[in-house]
């Protein structure tokens, strides 16, 4: 393995500047410390510096100081996130949140990290021709980051050539980085379906129009569009995760809540169970004579790589993993990332790169007791500031 000697070298400083943003997360769009801390760092190595891009959402500029090649003056955007959950940690770090209810439980105290440290390299080296344009992203977690930053203007402020983007990866194997071509992570909606019946005496339910019995119906029938309406060659999943309903041991109540998430790799799928969802809805309000609104909220889509682009970034990461740890993948991840809204602007590529295995960094991610592996910071690091130097090579002589 070959890691930037630069970026070795102020490694230990990578892992505090993680420890200092992790002990203190933000939620979506409340990312003020992380991004004035962002900022400050980046305009402290002689970075170009704009800020309040998709509310919280800081962008730096960088040209390189080589003489543009045969391409011509070209542009690469590298994008990390810098939001948290909304979770309690029990992950039992010295470095703990500070803050009950939000966690860095998916590593994007670590993103920003590796891409902080990627930009000191750069802007101390500029060995490239052309420039970089750093995305510090707000709001990833399932509130339109990706989006509100478009929204004000990001790469028509910003034009980009390529995009670069990665995420930790515990599941995988450590200091391993991974690319899947075209399709690689699915679009996804969030639902909210609401049922409004007739409460009662829970000893007198003919009275009632019972929402729960409708709900239990309604789950049940949820689970036959994935099997019997999307083809089994395309790939989908339907999770109900929420039911809300009643107070009391005896009221029938009047309401009920189904909540949960819909996933999926081809917009026609996606397009098919909205459809049988909503069919289904209104067939069982008819039968059981209650009002049932459906509101699904598209909330990602599907993340497409460039298959030259995936290419060029696996190429890239075997200078700093080595080529037989850098690798193009077939499996699919039904997982999400808003990464896939800038994807469907400018084109590019979003790779995994895999965590140690030791007992203390192998929980999964959005698990309260994740603990980002420090050792992958100068990786990803060096990572981001290979494929710059790859793909913006000055002249020859």
């Amino acid at each position: 393995m070959s890691v930037i000697p630069q970026i070795a070298a102020f490694a230990q400083e990578l892992g505090a500047l993680r420890h200092d943003i992790h002990a203190h997360p933000e939620l979506g769009f409340e990312e003020r410390r992380t991004a004035a801390l962002v900022a400050e760092k980046l305009a402290a190595w002689g970075i170009e510096v704009h800020t309040g891009i998709g509310k919280t959402g800081v962008v730096g500029v960088l040209k390189g100081r080589l003489a543009p090649g045969a391409q011509g003056a070209r542009t690469i955007g590298l994008r990390a996130d810098m939001d948290a959950l909304p979770m309690d940690e029990e992950s039992g770090c010295a470095y703990a949140s500070t803050h009950a209810g939000r966690f860095h439980g998916c590593g994007h105290d670590g993103h920003t990290t590796m891409l902080l440290g990627a930009a000191r390299y750069l802007a101390a080296t500029r060995a490239f021709a052309g420039t970089v344009v750093f995305i510090f992203q707000p709001g990833e977690e399932g509130v339109g980051g990706a989006k509100a930053m478009l929204a004000d203007g990001l790469f028509t402020r910003f034009p980009c050539d390529e995009l670069y983007a990665m995420h930790n990866w515990p599941a995988q194997a450590a200091n391993t980085v991974m690319v899947k071509p075209g399709p690689a992570m699915a679009g996804s909606d969030f639902f909210d379906i609401r049922i409004k019946g007739k409460g009662s005496h829970g000893a007198m339910p003919q009275f009632s129009r019972d929402p729960i019995i409708v709900a239990t119906a309604l789950v049940q029938a949820l689970q036959s569009v994935v099997s019997r309406n999307v083809a089994p060659t395309g790939a989908a999943v339907l999770s109900v995760t929420q039911i809300h309903s009643g107070s009391a041991y005896n009221v029938v109540p009047d309401g009920a809540v189904i909540s949960g998430t819909m996933r999926f790799f081809d917009a026609a799928v996606g397009d098919l169970i909205r459809q049988r969802m909503r069919a289904l809805a209104a067939g069982l309000a008819t039968s059981f004579g209650v009002e049932i609104t459906v509101d699904l909220r598209p909330t990602f889509t599907v993340l497409v790589n460039d298959p030259a682009l995936s290419r060029a970034l696996v190429e890239a990461a075997g200078d700093v993993v080595g080529g037989d740890r850098a690798m193009i993948k077939e499996d699919l991840e039904m997982g999400s990332e808003d990464f896939a809204d800038m994807l469907r602007v400018v084109p590019g590529a979003y790779c995994t790169l895999g965590h140690s295995t030791a007992p203390e960094t192998n929980k999964p991610l959005h698990n309260p007791g994740f603990v980002f592996d420090d050792a992958i910071l100068p990786v990803g690091a060096s990572l981001y500031a290979r494929i710059v130097e790859r793909r913006l090579i000055g002249q020859t002589s």
